[in-house]
């Protein structure tokens, strides 16, 4: 049985891009059989991917100590409509910091509690200025959760 992996993750910069391209490659690795994967960026998603989906694998950037905007309108056309058909869906998330990422980590959290979604990973937070090994740490929990999806962990 074909399972279903959405991204959605807000890139404004070719970094951050780069971020969201490495977690759909990881999610794509050839060794994940029955898992599709779908890349929506924020504004561009909404209920129906969510509905669609048997994970969600979230990015955004740290703005002024929180969340995008985008990410945050997502949540706002996404949490009622979703709220008590996805309750234990599995999902992971990654933050591009350029501080301590802390009020993002924390806003998201609030309303992933709240959806009472799963987290199968503990947030990965890429905090200071861009390194390198940010991206293959993208790629790194996008194969995870797809590779969970592909085995039945989740």
């Amino acid at each position: 049985m074909s399972k279903h992996l959405l991204i959605v993750a807000h890139a404004p910069s070719a970094n951050t891009l780069r971020l969201r391209e490495a977690a759909a490659r990881g999610a794509g690795h050839a060794d994940i059989e029955n898992v599709s994967v779908t890349v929506k960026a924020p504004l561009d998603a909404g209920p129906d991917d969510i509905r669609a989906c048997d994970a969600i694998l979230m990015g955004t950037t740290e703005n002024l100590g929180y969340m995008s905007g985008a990410l945050k309108d997502f949540f706002d056309r996404s949490y009622y409509p979703v709220l008590e058909e996805k309750q234990g869906l599995p999902c992971a998330l990654y933050i591009r910091a350029g501080h301590d990422g802390t009020g993002t980590l924390r806003a998201v959290q609030t309303i992933v509690t709240g959806l009472r979604w799963n987290w199968v990973q503990e947030p990965l937070v890429l905090r200071g200025d861009w390194q390198e090994a940010f991206e293959s740490q993208v790629e790194e929990l996008g194969m995870y959760l797809a590779a969970g999806l592909d085995s039945g962990i989740f």
